[in-house]
């Protein structure tokens, strides 16, 4: 679908206007904006042009990926209420046909200026010919589990096992599709104390079972730095009778230097581990799209973004900030060196009438400051020269009831009869048409 804008931006630099720039483009049938070209690879890919990121599509054009997650024909189930609200709407609606209701989705997508199909969304939705992102979970598949915070065992051999089963099932099929931006290997790991758990890495690996591969790691790094236990001991400042028991010893003391030196090392040593295992297991079964990160949930530890850099195309990080969190963005591609992709923001309002109280990020009031919201943060991101894009969290809004987890907010931008929020969706078609050309002058504004 092929749709014309006029793009305007000003030119500033040093304080001073330098020319009113002012281009008429289009976009490609990938959602490239033809404003920018560069060499086609037949595939996405990530680069540097002038000072400024961009993701290249397939024919060789300016790609900022502007997605919408969770974009599902089931909408979220209520155990409360036993069944999905959104669900039973669309069912009604569409008499059933599921296919059908994925390319109204699509065109109602399309025509609000979005190009990607972001995280969590459903096969059927892949299948309309519009670029889409894929969370393969090889580390939750492999043991963990991102909501209690538990991190995957890595060192074990399941771990390889499960990334090479993982992307000869889900990624090599996928090796020649022109539609997909790349994998996320997974979401929101716990890479340290955070909502989830206090302990660090280091301190969950050593209190593992006593047969696991990731507690034989944890302790032979210890005994790499240290004589013994007792020397271990002395420079942490703890009082463990065996290596296994540091790990409450030290999560109920005050840190010492060594502690933090070595839970950084060995942090860094886990993420090496982590992000090689996952490069190395897809690129095997797909050299042809990129990966995407694990979607950072809010900080990115910097011990860990040394190996992300090296193991990623693009950095994936999720705010629900009011406005981008600059600083740590900046910090994230100063440390790897990749183009950074926003891939989970959104705003909630009040006179949506759903509760609003589990979920992440403050409810504003209205339909009017979400609206708002969502210019001023799409803005100030497009105008950083290493974002390559943004996607919504979420399709639909959420049962007032609660979802799996109790989150009951309006974080869609259709309701649960299936009915866009229209503030919201026309305040996002004009920016969706301006953000190329705002992203293209980002390297005159730094």
């Amino acid at each position: 679908m092929k749709m014309q804008h006029i793009l305007c931006a000003a030119l500033l630099t040093a304080g001073c206007a330098i020319a009113a720039f002012a281009a008429e483009s289009e976009y490609n049938a990938y959602g490239g904006w033809t404003g920018v070209s560069a060499e086609a690879t037949g595939f996405f890919h990530a680069e540097e042009i002038g000072g400024v990121w961009w993701i290249i599509d397939p024919v060789g054009n300016g790609f900022i990926s502007k997605g919408m997650n969770h974009v599902v024909y089931s909408g979220d189930y209520s155990p409360e209420l036993g069944y999905s609200p959104y669900e039973r709407a669309v069912e009604k609606e569409y008499d059933g046909e599921r296919e059908e209701w994925a390319e109204a989705a699509a065109d109602r997508l399309r025509s609000w200026g979005f190009n990607t199909i972001g995280a969590w969304s459903e096969e059927t939705m892949r299948r309309r010919r519009i670029p889409y992102t894929l969370i393969l979970n090889i580390g939750s598949s492999a043991g963990g589990d991102w909501q209690k915070g538990e991190f995957p065992d890595v060192y074990s051999h399941r771990f390889e096992q499960m990334a090479s089963h993982i992307a000869l099932t889900e990624c090599k099929p996928r090796k020649n599709d022109l539609f997909l931006i790349g994998y996320y290997p997974d979401n929101e790991l716990r890479w340290g104390p955070d909502w989830r758990r206090k302990d660090s890495l280091l301190a969950e690996f050593l209190g593992r079972d006593e047969d696991s591969d990731g507690r034989a790691a944890a302790e032979a790094f210890l005994k790499e730095r240290y004589a013994g236990l007792d020397d271990c001991n002395r420079a942490w400042g703890t009082n463990a009778d065996s290596w296994a028991a540091l790990a409450v010893e030290s999560a109920s003391r005050d840190a010492t230097d060594a502690r933090n030196r070595d839970e950084n090392d060995f942090q860094r040593r886990t993420a090496e581990q982590y992000f090689r295992v996952c490069y190395e297991a897809v690129k095997k079964a797909d050299p042809n799209h990129m990966l995407l990160g694990c979607r950072f949930a809010g900080y990115a530890p910097e011990p860990v973004l040394a190996a992300a850099g090296t193991y990623s195309d693009v950095v994936s990080y999720n705010s629900y900030n009011k406005i981008p969190p600059e600083d740590a963005l900046r910090r994230v591609h100063e440390i790897t060196r990749r183009p950074v992709m926003l891939t989970e923001f959104s705003f909630k309002a009040m006179d949506s009438q759903l509760p609003n109280t589990r979920g992440a990020g403050k409810p504003v009031q209205t339909q009017a400051e979400r609206a708002e919201g969502f210019s001023d943060f799409v803005t100030k991101l497009m105008e950083l020269p290493y974002t390559v894009g943004y996607h919504w969290f979420q399709y639909t809004d959420q049962p007032r009831e609660g979802r799996f987890d109790g989150e009951n907010s309006n974080f869609g931008v259709v309701s649960l009869n299936n009915q866009p929020w229209e503030v919201l969706t026309e305040a996002m078609t004009r920016i969706n048409a301006r953000v190329e050309a705002i992203h293209q002058q980002a390297s005159v504004k730094q």
